[in-house]
């Protein structure tokens, strides 16, 4: 049985969310804000498989809970909901670590299946034992997909679900100009008018994980007026 953490303060809300997760046959609790989240996946042993986390939310938001957990190096599935649908609140709440969002109000039936998505995707992470390992290396650096992990050297990085699905791609189209609006529609699910500098931030991030001189990026290369490029190993100047 899976273990939910629920951070929402409309009580009507989130007994309804607790409710239906139990009757799903998963186990529920329920935190009214932010710091009770926070302090709740504190616990060494807290137990929790997955977080469902509102965005408005008295004191720190929903934005500051999961950018808190993830600069502590927590990295429990999350489910956003938000009443706030515009592309540019859906790309913050991915740009702080976010795995999933739902729009309220929403089906229940739509939130029970995201759910079990991430379930799913975190019980196969722990049971990759004869399954091919999903992982791509290049210039002295590993990506192991499955454990959301970049290797360098002797050092290892965790990634979001996102910044690895944004490399992800990238790498599939290794040598080829990505237009920003592409990775926002195939990578976000967002429409392609969508505000771009979020793509721009994650690069950002990206560069400072996988380049020698981020400020001089050779594997996530600029195309000037398009978007960027992936080169795994770029002729030596």
């Amino acid at each position: 049985m899976s273990r939910i953490l629920i951070v929402e303060d409309e009580r009507h809300l989130a007994d309804g969310l607790r409710f239906n997760l139990e009757a799903d046959d998963h186990e529920a609790e329920v935190c009214e804000n932010g710091e009770d989240g926070l302090a709740a996946l504190a616990e060494p042993s807290h137990g929790f498989d997955l977080l469902v986390l509102d965005v408005m939310l008295p004191g720190i938001d929903g934005f500051g809970v999961i950018a808190a957990l993830r600069d502590r190096g927590e990295l429990i599935p999350t489910l956003m909901l938000t009443a706030r649908s515009r592309p540019e609140d859906v790309l913050r709440g991915f740009e702080a670590g976010a795995d999933d969002y739902l729009p309220k109000p929403f089906e229940l039936s739509i939130l029970l299946a995201r759910v079990r998505g991430l379930l799913r995707r975190s019980s196969w992470n722990r049971q990759r034992v004869a399954a091919p390992r999903d992982v791509y290396e290049f210039a002295g650096k590993t990506i192991d997909f499955d454990n959301l992990e970049l290797r360098v050297g002797g050092q290892a990085l965790k990634l979001t679900l996102m910044e690895a699905n944004l490399l992800r791609f990238l790498i599939e189209r290794e040598g080829q100009a990505v237009a920003r609006s592409v990775m926002l529609e195939k990578v976000w699910n967002l429409r392609e008018d969508t505000d771009t500098r979020a793509i721009d931030n994650f690069i950002v991030r990206l560069r400072r994980y996988i380049e020698d001189e981020p400020q001089r990026p050779k594997h996530v290369q600029t195309v000037r007026g398009i978007g960027y490029r992936f080169i795994a190993n770029p002729p030596a100047e």
